[in-house]
């Protein structure tokens, strides 16, 4: 059944199940189009990836094991798109032979897992399928053993207790000596973006900011009318609308010349006070989209303009390039090999040195929204993050660049917080944002 068109600053198609949806310049790829790319993108992963993943780790034979609706977070970026998930008990086995440079990859399962990753298990010849890995195991002799547990990186902590247990019982004496945490290789294989995939996460970041833009125009806001939780259902539906899908509900928060600074915590509540929009706002939103197994996270600010302006006022243009600083600030200490926590320290101590009061709290961004790799602070946790923040810098990783920095306003009497977040990419050697940054607070003209 076909949903009316929708008359919008951002031109659309018909949406329905067979057709396509065009932003501007970008496609929202119908769903059998998706499952095509999305393959196409596992494929290369598997292919072109992995096998370098798995020389770096030093792991030779990497053992993914899951169960039904209780999916290991690394499997779930292993299906294909005729999987939405595991079926019974799933077992995947990669086994790298750098010499012959092959890497195989085995399912101890009933059946091929896609394309990319066929079957080798026969029920019927073997009916017990941990005796089954075993001789898949045996056969190969394997060097280490990788399997998906780590103390303080949730996403390479995917294998359960009972499963690691089984697994154990049936292993041979010999074997155990050989296992080892994948926690390094489950880590790279969540963070490390491929160029095919940049392709894609260019045109989602894309799509994530004329989504906001349009949330932030005067075609959605009435001022004196329109609330807070007006443009967040707002925002809800139109992912929705558009195919797409969020991976964190939505926030809306006002700042106003008469209002006290509020705290992090509640500039970032999911349960924040409704608040009907006034002319001399300072909006601010936190959205981000899932598609094609990526995800977006964005920050950005826009003014309600009163009836005697027609520009967002200079102290706020001002405050906001303070905010584009942190930025440059914190994205040219993004060194290859320096950890989070240096990356965070350098960038705060730069900050300060220039006069700013800022707070950085960058986590990795994509298969994940809040990912696998290094953490560049916590809005709670200034001085460094344990464990996570201590993780190195890898090349072709994505990060959500967030942080904000609190500005003494003149004209208002108080401080506010120019918040930010903006999906970057860390290259070869070099940063970059993925699709542009929001370098300048988007007006709103009265309506």
């Amino acid at each position: 059944m076909k949903k009316k068109i929708l008359f919008i600053s951002i031109t659309f198609l018909l949406i329905s199940c067979n057709k396509e949806v065009k932003i501007e310049s970008y496609t929202i790829l119908n769903e059998k189009n998706r499952a095509i790319l999305k393959d196409e993108l596992l494929e290369d992963r598997f292919t072109n990836l992995l096998p370098k993943l798995m020389d770096k780790s030093g792991i030779d034979m990497w053992v993914v094991i899951s169960r039904e609706y209780n999916e290991d977070p690394v499997i779930k970026t292993m299906l294909p798109s005729t999987w939405l998930n595991a079926r019974r008990r799933t077992i995947i086995v990669f086994y790298r032979n750098k010499e012959k440079n092959t890497l195989e990859r085995l399912a101890v399962a009933r059946y091929d897992i896609g394309k990319s990753i066929k079957s080798a298990w026969d029920k019927e010849k073997e009916p017990n399928q941990w005796k089954a890995l075993v001789d898949i195991i045996k056969e190969r002799n394997p060097d280490k053993i990788g399997l998906n547990f780590s103390e303080h990186f949730a996403l390479a902590d995917g294998l359960v207790k009972t499963d690691y247990e089984a697994f154990l019982n049936n292993l041979p004496e010999n074997y155990k000596g050989k296992i080892v945490s994948a926690e390094k290789l489950a880590i790279q294989w969540i963070e490390t973006r491929t160029e095919k995939e940049m392709k894609l996460f260019r045109d989602l970041v894309a799509i994530t900011h004329n989504i906001i833009g349009e949330a932030f125009s005067s075609k959605t806001i009435t001022t004196g009318k329109t609330t807070t939780n007006d443009i967040v259902w707002f925002l809800r539906q139109k992912v929705t609308d558009l195919g797409l899908e969020t991976w964190f509900h939505p926030t809306i928060d006002v700042q106003r010349s008469k209002e006290k600074l509020k705290s992090h915590i509640e500039s970032f509540s999911k349960a924040k006070k409704e608040v009907i929009i006034q002319p001399g706002d300072l909006l601010h939103c936190d959205f981000g989209i899932t598609y094609i197994g990526l995800n977006t996270d964005c920050q950005q600010h826009a003014y309600v303009l009163k009836p005697d302006e027609n520009d967002v006022p200079q102290f706020l243009k001002n405050a906001f390039k303070k905010g584009n600083r942190v930025q440059d600030i914190l994205t040219s200490n993004m060194i290859d090999g320096r950890s989070g926590n240096q990356i965070l320290a350098a960038s705060l101590q730069q900050g300060k040195s220039e006069g700013l009061r800022p707070s950085i709290y960058t986590h990795p961004l994509g298969k994940y929204g809040h990912s696998a790799g290094t953490t560049i602070g916590m809005w709670d946790s200034q001085g460094g993050v344990p464990f996570n923040g201590d993780y190195p810098l890898e090349r072709n990783t994505a990060y959500a660049i967030e942080l904000n920095t609190t500005v003494y306003i003149k004209e208002w009497n108080k401080d506010i917080r120019i918040m930010l977040e903006e999906a970057g990419f860390y290259g070869e050697g070099t940063f970059e944002y993925v699709n542009d940054r929001q370098t300048s607070i988007k007006p709103i003209e009265l309506k």
